[in-house]
């Protein structure tokens, strides 16, 4: 095949077809294992995820897999949403399974390197179909068609022993990256906490908040609930397009949770919203945006800022829009101030559910946040820059180190695959071994949930 690199000649190479098949096996019960199809991590047990997930009322109905099966999300298998499954459980019934005619075809293992090497996923996206890039759809026929490379399985397993061992040095690198992250984070957000709760100057009188967690506030402060200071509003705007509706684009979930800022710049999903709901929802400068439901208590309320008027951007669903009341409250400072984690924290605690946990309007109303004058929130707001941004720019060198280190394991990972790399001398050491919650961290933050909100609403 000429979109892959010549294999040696002792390798095999057949489609898809010789030795897989399409299942559709259904559960009856729903209470199966529910598994992520994970375009960094592959098939895995959701319950083992450390990002914001989206569950469904009920399972029942949904898809089978087994070990050794391939779980490809159809609708994002451009951006290698698949995998091989080590596990039974159960996934979307839009997503497909594909199951072997010979367990010992292939390692799992093995496959799951080998299906989201950059070679593969150019193939998956020239083979699907679709109006959109970001909709295009593998289908089974097409997906069958493509070549797997399959090496004589003792040295499948041998690929497999090698690159779990580069993967541990790998890990152990990145996790004292992100060790140096967190560090420098706590930082900064212990100096965010102080100025926006007591404010630059140390020698001026305090007085009791009258809010237990707030403490003592500067004297001439003010201590006002969100609804005297913003507009709230949450949102209803759903990902989809509709003919009848005019084309936006939209400021999702995932937007706000990595980003501290929405720009024009930011690539965002295309949908349609309403007359009312752009007229309502397009995003202002000096808007804050917060995550308004999440699994956990914890990404409640996590909030980015609109620094620039988005005209044609609207706010989606699971998420609430805050529009500052002029002269009252900057923007910037409603920002910083959401992010404190003491003023976070009663939302966390606001929030109600058993599975999954959401702020009602009233809750974000009745908030409760410490107001200087308004010239004292922008002198506060230009000191947290000053002091925040060498931490800043230290996290963003050591998140650029981490792209590196993994753009240097995808290179291995796609030349050993392939046979470019010859391991059958390789002979492993005594620092090579991993324990799987150590390789967790090569998944990495920016991982997108394919099984929920983003896979088009199958589940």
């Amino acid at each position: 095949m000429r979109w892959l690199p010549p294999v040696p000649e002792h390798w095999n190479e057949q489609r898809a077809k010789t030795f897989f098949r399409e299942v559709d096996e259904r559960s009856k019960t729903g209470q199966e294992e529910l598994l992520s199809v994970s375009h960094l991590t592959g098939v895995t047990p959701r319950s083992q995820k450390k990002v914001t997930m989206f569950k469904a009322a009920s399972y029942v109905g949904s898809k089978l897999c087994r070990p050794g099966d391939i779980v490809i999300n159809t609708l994002w298998a451009w951006m290698a949403a698949l995998g091989a499954s080590r596990h039974v459980g159960i996934v979307s019934p839009a997503y497909g399974v594909y199951r072997p005619h010979r367990a010992d075809n292939f390692n799992p293992a093995y496959l799951d390197y080998l299906l989201r090497t950059r070679a593969y996923v150019a193939e998956y996206i020239g083979r699907s179909t679709g109006i959109r890039s970001s909709r295009l759809r593998l289908y089974p026929n097409q997906f069958l068609d493509i070549a797997l490379v399959q090496p004589p399985r003792p040295e499948q397993d041998l690929i497999v022993a090698y690159l779990r061992a580069q993967d541990a040095h790998i890990a152990r690198l990145i996790k004292a990256k992100r060790a140096l992250i967190d560090l420098l984070t706590e930082q900064k957000l212990r100096i965010i906490d102080h100025a926006v709760t007591s404010g630059l100057d140390e020698s001026v009188a305090l007085k009791p908040s009258g809010i237990e967690w707030l403490g003592h506030v500067p004297k001439h402060w003010d201590v006002a609930l969100l609804k005297h200071v913003a507009d709230v509003r949450f949102s209803g705007v759903d990902k989809h397009s509709h003919d009848h509706e005019i084309p936006v684009r939209l400021c999702n979930y995932t937007d706000v949770y990595k980003n501290d800022e929405i720009a024009d710049s930011m690539e965002l999903m295309r949908a349609t919203a309403t007359a009312g709901e752009i007229a309502r929802l397009t995003l202002n400068a000096g808007d804050v945006i917060i995550t308004k439901d999440s699994e956990t208590p914890d990404d409640i309320a996590v909030p980015a800022w609109v620094p620039n008027s988005l005209p044609g951007v609207v706010c989606a669903y699971h998420l609430g829009l805050l529009r500052p009341e002029p002269g009252r409250i900057e923007g910037e400072f409603l920002f910083r101030a959401i992010g404190s984690a003491r003023i976070a924290e009663q939302f966390h605690v606001l929030a109600t559910g058993v599975t999954r946990f959401a702020l009602s309007k009233h809750d974000v109303k009745n908030a409760v946040i410490p107001l200087p004058p308004i010239e004292e929130q922008k002198a506060i707001c230009k000191w947290i820059s000053d002091e925040c941004k060498p931490l800043e720019e230290a996290i963003l060198r050591a998140e650029d180190e981490i792209k590196l280190i993994r753009e240097y394991r995808d290179r291995q990972i796609a030349d050993v695959v392939t046979g470019q790399v010859d391991v059958r001398g390789w002979v492993p050491g005594p620092d090579d071994g991993v324990a799987d919650e150590d390789l967790a961290v090569l998944g990495g933050d920016e991982e997108l949930d394919t099984n929920g909100e983003d896979d088009d609403g199958d589940d």
